[in-house]
């Protein structure tokens, strides 16, 4: 189960290891800022990202720990993607399906004909008889990136597991189809497609395998869970950003792994299969920040990339 302490949200350059000491320009011909990671310093695991049209920067995550900090979807909100002021709980009202577990993972978050669509992982009530279920994939609306966000009144998919978590919803610009990459549980990343509303699988639609797990129990194979889907699109390429394997406790041994296609829905080739590198990390623990992941890949306003994940002091 994903469960942090202490978990801040930081800012790096994307497809670098290193913290980059410029910031993010707020417009462009502005002065570059300078920061210091961690940029938002409390619990805020699996951060999603969104621009508003006013240009405000909205940041969505995993509910809060704890009756003072306890929120079903948390929300914070930035000018600058540096200096952040927390706002509350995106998702205040719990769905029908989930009014009596506390289980809210790892939001993403799309704007779409001028409503807010947010995707996230939640445990449903259990069923009559008893018994512990799995986990559902699921998504609310609103008319405004702060929300309040509304559940669609039944989850889009269910597993009997953790494998229905990690949403990450990919409007393509090539194809216009509305795509939902997800996954964990120890199986492969998936990807599905849409209805053309966002509230539904297509029908006919089928989920296809994009990575998969490797097994090999060597200390440095971070691939032995994958999760955390993030897809971007760059000259031609698409960038499939995933994190593994092991995000939480003591022996937490997580960090952040590339791969690409030529299509949103493969085949995608890792980085260690491009390069023959051992691994496909492409970030990993740096000093006293320990499994770094699940990620959100920004652009500023200069055209710059930059990745925005939790880390653990």
């Amino acid at each position: 189960m994903r469960r942090f302490t202490a978990l801040p949200v930081a800012a790096l350059a994307l497809l670098l290891a290193g913290c980059a000491a410029r910031g993010p320009h707020a417009s462009a011909g502005r002065a570059a800022q300078t920061y210091v990671n961690p940029v938002l310093d409390r619990d805020f695991p699996d951060p999603a990202l969104l621009k508003a049209p006013d240009g405000s920067w909205y940041a969505y995550a995993t509910q809060g720990l704890g009756p003072a900090g306890q929120a079903n979807i948390q929300l914070a909100r930035s000018p600058d993607l540096v200096n952040w002021t927390h706002l509350g709980d995106a998702l205040p009202r719990k769905p029908v399906w989930a009014r009596t577990t506390q289980d809210f993972w790892a939001p993403d978050i799309r704007a779409r004909d001028g409503r807010y669509f947010l995707y996230f992982s939640a445990r449903p009530d259990p069923a009559p008889g008893g018994g512990e279920a799995g986990l559902c994939l699921a998504v609310a609306t609103a008319d405004m990136p702060e929300g309040p966000f509304i559940d669609s009144g039944r989850p889009l998919l269910c597993s009997g597991g953790f494998e229905a978590i990690d949403p990450f919803a990919f409007d393509d610009p090539v194809t216009g189809k509305r795509l939902l990459y997800w996954g964990s549980g120890f199986g492969p990343i998936k990807v599905q497609e849409l209805a053309a509303d966002g509230l539904g699988f297509a029908p006919g639609s089928r989920p296809i395998d994009l990575v998969h797990p490797v097994a090999e129990a060597a200390p440095g194979n971070y691939q032995r869970l994958v999760e955390a889907a993030t897809v971007l699109l760059h000259e031609g390429w698409y960038y499939l950003l995933f994190s593994g394997d092991n995000c939480c406790g003591a022996d937490a041994h997580y960090a952040v792994m590339a791969a690409r296609s030529r299509s949103a829905t493969g085949p995608f080739e890792t980085l260690a299969e491009v390069t023959g590198r051992a691994d496909s990390v492409i970030l990993k623990r740096s000093g006293r920040w320990m499994a770094p992941g699940h990620t959100s890949a920004v652009q500023d306003s200069a055209g710059d990339w930059w990745l925005v994940y939790h880390a653990i002091d």
